[in-house]
């Protein structure tokens, strides 16, 4: 098999793309030296359920709706970013910083951001914390999909929307190189937490593989120390479904408060 790797979940900016991409090139250098980096495009779904996939980053929401079926966990990062312990992350719900609310709560009626409709941390997060909330199933005057954590900090910044959930690991790289754009939205809480963002592989790669990955993973962090600080990364734990079952657990909450839906 002539296997690809890409690594897309947390390219805020073009250096913090060549930081992931540096990393990614060490990992394969150690475990799997004939395997192309490659531009996974937009259609990430797709990508992700290629059989010739060795490594890739997912958001546990599409994970649990049907991509188990077709990849394996390899690894799971640990983040040095408030919202963050061990494995499990969560969302920072920011509005405006001129903004009155201070609470969830206080936003009924308002204009919502969010990234994707399988977004963990955008949607599924959000939609959890707003549920017991909820009147007949709705709470927003409107929600706006943006198709990107940063589109959604954009809109709130630019009154397009008033809230939005925005994983937490984007909102502290967005802190580091982006401060103006930090700077123009307020926390007001958080969101419950949930397993991050997993390293995946399809199924069709051998076990010995999977074992050479994880390793490799923990090697190519620690040999470039200054890297590793700019992307936060400060660990690898290996996590089964069952962990990620969390996140359905979030989805089924809302549902059963009748909020079925980002409204």
């Amino acid at each position: 098999m002539n296997w690809i790797a890409a690594l897309p979940m947390y390219n805020v900016t073009p250096a913090l793309a060549a930081d992931w991409c540096s990393l990614l090139a060490d990992v394969l250098h150690e475990a799997a030296p004939q395997t192309r980096i490659v531009d996974p495009g937009d259609d990430l779904v797709t990508f992700w359920r290629r059989p010739d996939l060795l490594i890739s980053q997912t958001c546990g929401y599409p994970l649990m709706r049907g991509l188990c079926e077709r990849v394996q966990l390899i690894a799971t990062p640990h983040f040095d970013t408030p919202g963050c312990v061990g494995a499990n992350y969560s969302s920072v719900l920011v509005t405006c910083a001129g903004a009155t609310g201070e609470a969830i709560e206080d936003f009924r009626g308002a204009r919502a951001a969010y990234n994707q409709d399988d977004s963990n941390s955008g949607m599924n997060a959000l939609r959890h914390s707003v549920a017991p909330f909820s009147r007949n199933g709705s709470f927003f005057a409107e929600t706006i999909r943006t198709g990107s954590h940063l589109a959604s900090l954009r809109a709130v910044a630019d009154a397009r929307a008033d809230i939005a959930a925005i994983d937490c690991v984007t909102m502290a790289f967005v802190r580091d190189a982006l401060p103006e754009l930090a700077q123009t939205v307020r926390e007001i809480g958080w969101t419950s937490t949930s397993p991050g963002l997993p390293l995946i592989a399809a199924r069709e790669v051998p076990p010995a593989m999977i074992e050479a990955l994880r390793t490799a993973l923990e090697e190519a962090r620690k040999a470039d120390p200054v890297r590793a600080e700019r992307l936060r990364l400060k660990g690898f734990s290996t996590l089964t479904l069952a962990d990620y079952a969390r996140i359905e657990q979030l989805q089924d909450e809302a549902l059963a408060a009748g909020y079925a839906r980002l409204v």
